[in-house]
């Protein structure tokens, strides 16, 4: 609709005119769109005034009903009537793919997210990664890329050296198996208090290494099992939040693709000696990357240069995305330096997404009565505050649990994509989960409440328009702007772009339905039933893009 409004000012404008010039009025009185002349006034050498004046005059459109020029602006008012009759039937027809574009033309989008370390439990540090990455995938796939999700597990380090020897002086294998990441961090946290009293203790844990990196079986074995019942434990909660990966290669895959990474710096004579480590040094301001400690120990950066080329000659990526805090933007600065001296030009298509903290009362939410707060707690307590939400005010809804569930997560993952993904966020679960506000229940709930009037209403597959009201017209115009949000969404690869729509269509909605008779008033009936269905699909879509569930009833 935007496109069509200033092509039409463009065959009567006397200036070039861009999209971003055409404005919609805060009140719609003013009009749906408007376009101010202030900007023309010099070059043309008249009065904004008069420019608009002359526009106004001159604007002739089919989808135009009525313009005025005020005060310099000209204001602009759609022919509701003919936007809602191509609109309704096309989102009806598109259903779940309307707001989709071949834009990404099937290029892959290699995406790092969540990466939570193995034999550790899944902290809500880990919560942003993981959502942020899932639905920056999920918008990427409408808008036509093949997203490959990749979980960088921390599977290897000198932390498996202490565990392994931790392990075997107090471990019991059943135990291990009940409750495996709950076991192995008691065992890694009495290493460390042991190693205090008897130092020893690390030349023990540093030869366990050792003997790992060396192809030793049983430390293999050893290293193997503590690994696959992690992810066991991983993969409980990742299908409670509904996201799943296309590769679980971490670092631990790219242990025999480092040296040739190092060779190829060294041949094209990029590595250099500093205080006995091998650097690369890098643009003026920017401190060198290292590559190698002192005692030939690789680094972060050396594991990342191997996953980034491996990963580019495995998937020919058109963008490779991590999604990973804020922190460590330096790092992969340097990393795409690297690889730029390196003559791999692709190196332009790493982009890295940072975000911010959770924050609880203003601080960095990484404990609860010196503990870690474990993020499967928190969904469950979550969960549970939904379900006695539910016993209180719709104690005879059908599929209970299941609807808790999709609440109580969802109103966690709303919380955070309906930031901006660089602020830090607030974690307040009461207020995440109430049904007023800005909050996944109210959206949720919105889209509940539009099924029940489509539950009472009869179906019908043909409607005629006679007139649009300001209710309605303020539905429509939301529905209307569903690819652009989509498409700014792809492309500023911030969720929170989807997540605000989504609450701007649910307050036009909930609006809508409490000031219009839907189903009593028989001459526009049909009509509106249609308008409500186009509302459950665009909402649906709207929060399967966030990663969340979308109930029937609530």
């Amino acid at each position: 609709m935007k496109k069509d409004i200033l092509q039409a000012l463009q065959t009567v404008s006397p200036m070039q005119l861009e999209e971003h010039m055409l404005e919609r009025p805060a009140n719609s009185k003013l009009g749906d769109f408007a376009l101010p002349c202030f900007p023309f006034a010099k070059t043309l050498r008249k009065s904004p005034v008069t420019i608009a004046e002359e526009i106004a005059a001159a604007v002739k459109h089919p989808l135009i009903s009525k313009v005025e020029a005020v005060n310099g602006y000209v204001n602009l008012f759609v022919n509701r009537k003919a936007v809602a009759d191509t609109l309704l039937p096309t989102v009806l027809e598109q259903c779940a793919n309307y707001g989709s574009s071949n834009e990404g033309n099937g290029g892959v989008v290699t995406i790092d997210l969540s990466s939570p370390n193995i034999a550790k439990p899944f902290s809500m540090g880990h919560l942003r990664s993981t959502v942020i990455g899932n639905s920056i995938a999920l918008l990427l796939e409408k808008n036509g890329y093949q997203p490959m999700k990749i979980n960088h597990i921390g599977d290897w380090g000198t932390q498996f050296g202490k565990l392994l020897t931790a392990y075997r002086k107090w471990g019991i294998e059943e135990e291990v198996r009940q409750a495996p990441i709950e076991t192995l961090l008691k065992l890694y946290i009495r290493f460390h208090e042991e190693a205090e009293a008897d130092p020893s203790l690390n030349d023990e844990g540093r030869a366990a290494f050792k003997a790992l990196e060396d192809g030793n079986s049983e430390a293999l074995a050893l290293w193997d099992w503590f690994k696959t019942e992690s992810l066991k434990e991983f993969q409980r909660i990742y299908d409670l939040i509904g996201v799943t990966f296309d590769s679980y290669n971490g670092e631990a895959y790219y242990n025999d693709k480092m040296e040739p990474v190092v060779q190829e710096l060294e041949d094209k004579g990029l590595l250099v000696e500093s205080d006995g480590a091998m650097v690369v040094e890098l643009e003026e301001g920017m401190p060198p990357c290292l590559i190698k400690k002192s005692d030939g120990a690789t680094l972060y950066a050396t594991r990342d240069l191997a996953a980034a080329i491996y990963r580019k000659n495995k998937y020919d990526f058109v963008k490779s995305i991590y999604v990973v805090g804020n922190e460590q933007s330096l790092h992969f600065t340097q990393v795409k330096q690297v690889l730029c001296k390196m003559g791999h030009d692709w190196a332009s298509d790493i982009v890295h997404v940072p975000f911010g903290l959770i924050l609880q009362d203003g601080k960095k939410m990484s404990t609860r009565k010196g503990k870690i707060v474990l993020l499967e707690e928190v969904l469950k307590e979550a969960i549970e505050l939904a379900q006695k939400n539910i016993e209180e005010k719709n104690p005879t809804l059908a599929k209970k649990s299941e609807v808790a569930e999709a609440v109580g997560v969802g109103a966690i993952l709303f919380s955070d994509l309906k930031q901006h993904r660089k602020h830090d966020i607030e974690f307040d679960l009461e207020t995440m989960l109430q049904t007023e506000g800005e909050t996944g229940p109210y959206v949720q709930y919105a889209h509940a409440r539009a099924n029940s009037i489509l539950r009472k209403a009869k179906a019908t597959n043909t409607f005629a328009i006679d007139e649009v009201n300001d209710h309605e017209w303020e539905t429509i115009k939301q529905l209307e702007q569903f690819p652009q949000a989509v498409k700014r969404a792809a492309e500023e690869l911030d969720p929170s772009v989807i997540a605000k729509y989504a609450i701007d269509l649910a307050q036009a909605f909930n609006s809508f339905y409490g000031n219009v008779q839907v189903l009593s008033d028989e001459t526009n009936k049909h009509y509106r039933i249609a308008l409500t269905e186009c509302v459950v699909i665009v909402l649906k879509e709207s929060l399967r893009l966030l990663g969340m569930k979308a109930p029937e009833e609530m």
